[in-house]
């Protein structure tokens, strides 16, 4: 896995997100110790807000972003996002009320939901070999668990030596240090073709070809599956630790490093897997596994209470071994839909589904947790991750061919796409995605 690093304009973009990852996650330690601070026994309520403005961010702005910073070359729309998160960053510590933490996080995380699908979609235009872009799926998963288990680490031991206020400090070198290092990478330029679009199409077309594309339609559904698994897992393990097994802090940090310890181990194991399996092989079988131990540990709960605290620490495990085989290769699924000038666009669309998912499974985490207990909660959300899982099966194609047979009846005979893909009859077969040629998948009938 490590030897896609030789790539040197990779290199420094992976580079550039680890930076970036411990800046976010400085940030996230400081914001609950600047909460308590402002709003006391209510900072739960305040971070509660806080993470809802962050998925309404991701949810409403992503497209918005990407059409506007369409014409923009993408290593300026990059370091642009960078410097904005930086400066919003660098004004945080001199805050001294609640709504002013809303409106800069409002601002910080539309940076995000500027830089986050841009970054994704140039990667695959760098690293142009299956076998690679695969690896780097993995190991911008590693990233992620990686970051969730550190920065807690790494602020711990800042504090010993400086006062919450200086986190953010570090967060504000960790987004000056990502943009540094896209300005000292190569990164490709968008097509003329997306460039020249008129905005509104810019803004749907993400949109567009992921609801013409059956492969993503089953991407979005265990997009559901996974988030619906892992909302429980984030938002409860505290309660269950806590509550449930009368155990402290650092049995809560353990569960969760046990879910990211499972995550990193198959992002590991993915690349090797995916050499010799199918994405919707590996996906489709994760979503279910990780359904059935959803919904089977919470029929234990209901039935026997906890189980013994080694059990509970191998669901978690486990947990994260499923949920990261159903996210971690989304990112081929996206680069095999969609031509190099509108991956940005799918990858926008892409950021913004699944984070819709996201917004409402940490809902009914949250609320049904509260009001049902956490038993029945788990089973909710057992049961919206099983349909997600089954939904997925009946709308992705077992046959998802990447040449697909198919006519152009509303193309006249010396039409370039034509030309360039000869018909036999009235027919032809060429890799198939969605674009100006191709506004619909072909049917059988």
């Amino acid at each position: 896995m490590i030897e896609v690093l030789r790539h040197p304009d990779y290199a420094r973009l992976f580079a550039a997100q680890v930076v970036a990852l411990i800046g976010t996650g400085l940030l996230t330690v400081a914001l609950g110790l600047l909460a308590y601070d402002l709003a006391g026994d209510q900072a739960g309520a305040v971070l509660g807000t806080v993470f809802a403005i962050k998925m309404i961010a991701y949810v409403a702005l992503a497209p918005v972003a990407n059409a506007l910073a369409g014409r923009w070359p993408r290593k300026q729309v990059l370091i642009g996002a960078d410097i904005v998160r930086a400066a919003v960053a660098l004004t945080l510590p001199f805050i001294d009320s609640v709504w002013q933490i809303y409106g800069l996080i409002f601002v910080l995380q539309a940076a995000s939901a500027t830089f986050t699908p841009a970054f994704q979609a140039v990667i695959p235009d760098i690293l142009t070999e299956e076998r690679d872009y695969t690896r780097a799926l993995s190991l911008s998963r590693l990233a992620y668990d990686l970051e969730n288990l550190l920065s807690p680490a790494l602020a711990g031991i800042l504090l010993v030596f400086i006062s919450y206020h200086g986190l953010f400090g570090g967060t504000v070198l960790g987004f000056l240090g990502s943009a540094l290092l896209v300005l000292s990478a190569k990164v490709p330029v968008a097509g003329e073709k997306a460039t020249a679009r008129p905005f509104v199409d810019r803004l749907t077309r993400g949109i567009r070809i992921y609801a013409a594309t059956p492969r993503l339609h089953g991407l979005f559904l265990l997009n559901l599956t996974a988030a619906a698994a892992g909302a429980f897992v984030l938002v409860n393990t505290v309660v269950l630790v806590q509550g449930g097994y009368g155990a402290g802090e650092s049995q809560v940090a353990l569960a969760l490093a046990g879910f990211g310890g499972g995550s990193m181990l198959a992002a590991l194991a993915l690349p090797r897997l995916l050499d010799r399996l199918a994405d919707r092989t590996v996906m489709l079988s994760a979503g279910l596994l990780l359904t059935g131990l959803t919904l089977g540990h919470a029929f234990y709960l209901v039935k026997q209470g906890l189980p013994a605290w080694s059990g509970f620490l191998l669901v978690w495990a486990l947990s994260g071994v499923f949920y990261s085989a159903i996210l971690t290769p989304s990112g081929r699924l996206l680069r095999i839909s969609a031509h190099a000038e509108d991956r940005p666009a799918l990858f926008a669309a892409q950021f913004t589904l699944s984070h819709l998912g996201w917004l409402v499974t940490y809902s009914v985490a949250g609320w049904a947790g509260s009001a049902l207990g956490l038993p029945l909660t788990m089973a909710i959300l057992g049961i919206m991750a099983l349909a997600g899982a089954l939904l997925a099966m009946l709308v992705w194609p077992a046959d998802d061919a990447l040449e697909v047979e198919h006519e152009h009846s509303d193309l006249p005979r010396d039409h370039p796409h034509l030309r360039e893909h000869p018909v036999r009859g009235a027919r032809h077969r060429h890799v198939f995605v969605i674009d100006d040629e191709h506004r619909a998948w072909p049917t059988h009938g």
